[in-house]
């Protein structure tokens, strides 16, 4: 969809979200564990006998530097079992806002993982799915880029490898 863009004046085309489907614990199951994990856009749990692992669908907010758009993630978080339903017991409650901790728990490829990241989860129902902060104090180069940006050419060489055009 191009459009004028009122920050710089110039005609522009949205970039695609960057969406993953279900949480990258759900990815790694085999054809066994599947039959204890529920996933649906939202929401997913994985019972794996030791643990039940909860996770909600968030959106995280890349800022481009030098471009007036942001670059949108389509992620997903661990809660905690109280967090999660209280989450989906109020789901339908447009007027439901708070706060969670939760795990980024979505592998992206532009950085390396040796643990999870901590994360706030903001809950505001009425303007759609939660979105997600990472600690700042956290020492980590995903939480650097988001904090101090990316540029125009990294945010469309991610574009790129998702659409597989790389």
């Amino acid at each position: 969809m191009k459009y004028i863009c009122q920050c710089c004046g110039e005609e522009k085309e949205d970039w695609p979200a960057l969406a993953y489907n279900a949480p990258y614990f759900y990815s790694c199951l085999s054809e066994e564990e599947l039959k204890d994990a529920e996933l649906t856009s939202d929401l997913c749990i994985v019972d794996d006998s030791e643990n039940i692992h909860r996770f909600i669908r968030t959106v995280l907010v890349q800022e481009v530097i030098d471009d007036c758009r942001d670059l949108d993630y389509g992620i997903w978080v661990s809660l905690s079992e109280k967090n999660f339903n209280e989450y989906v017991e109020n789901y339908d409650n447009k007027e439901f806002e708070t706060e969670y901790f939760g795990w980024l728990s979505t592998y992206l490829p532009d950085y390396d993982f040796q643990e999870s990241v901590p994360t706030t989860v903001v809950v505001n129902n009425s303007v759609g799915r939660p979105f997600v902060f990472p600690h700042q104090s956290y020492d980590h180069p995903f939480v650097y880029d988001f904090y101090n940006g990316i540029t125009k050419e990294e945010a469309e060489k991610r574009i790129n490898r998702v659409l597989n055009r790389e």
